[in-house]
């Protein structure tokens, strides 16, 4: 079979990228939990990516594969989530689970680095492309770009299932970060290369 390569994203292609994220998420645990009813989800999701890492568009670090079977949004140094969208979409979460998110983000910080790096916010392949290499090409090619930067990456994981994926690419897991009910996140450093 042929994998296609990644590429950068433009702007213009943020609610396909969006999609493709949202369509990539649709088993994961902290989302779910989030939003388990799936017309909530479906409403909430696009926007979360969006909210969480779609500043990778303007600076292009959004990367996707294939018809959009996948997506990987990358902050570069120095650039943050949008708090502010981010805030607004709270309101959707149930007040208890919300209180739990906010609880375990605020133990998060904790392991945020504080040195330039890069931060893989968000990366998913459609569940239907999963397993041929999709998630691979995507991880390799954002790799890359922060080695040729010389800088850190850093990323929270939100499914245990993955975290043998990111360790196969050199990130170390740092933390572990279990609120209430509110599933594991799990902080993990990439040392610059």
């Amino acid at each position: 079979m042929n994998i296609p390569e990644a590429r950068v994203a433009g702007l213009s292609e943020g609610a396909s990228i969006m999609q493709a994220i949202t369509i990539g998420f649709v088993n994961d645990p902290l989302v779910r939990y989030l939003w388990s009813s799936p017309a909530i989800y479906l409403a909430m999701m696009p926007k979360m990516a969006m909210a969480y890492g779609g500043k990778a568009l303007d600076h292009g670090s959004a990367y996707t594969i294939g018809d959009y079977s996948g997506a990987a949004l990358w902050l570069p140094p120095g650039v943050q989530p949008d708090e502010e969208q981010f805030n607004s979409i709270f309101e959707s979460i149930v007040e208890e689970k919300r209180a739990e998110l906010g609880e375990s983000l605020e133990r998060l910080g904790a392991f945020h680095p504080q040195e330039p790096h890069w931060y893989l916010t968000l990366i998913a392949v459609d569940a239907y492309q999963q397993g041929q290499g999709f998630g691979s090409v995507l991880m390799k090619h954002a790799i890359n770009r922060c080695d040729e930067d010389g800088k850190m990456a850093y990323l929270e994981s939100s499914n245990p299932r993955n975290i043998s994926i990111y360790e196969r690419y050199g990130f170390e897991v740092v933390g572990e970060v279990k609120v209430g009910g509110c599933p594991v996140f799990t902080p993990m450093i990439r040392p610059a290369r």
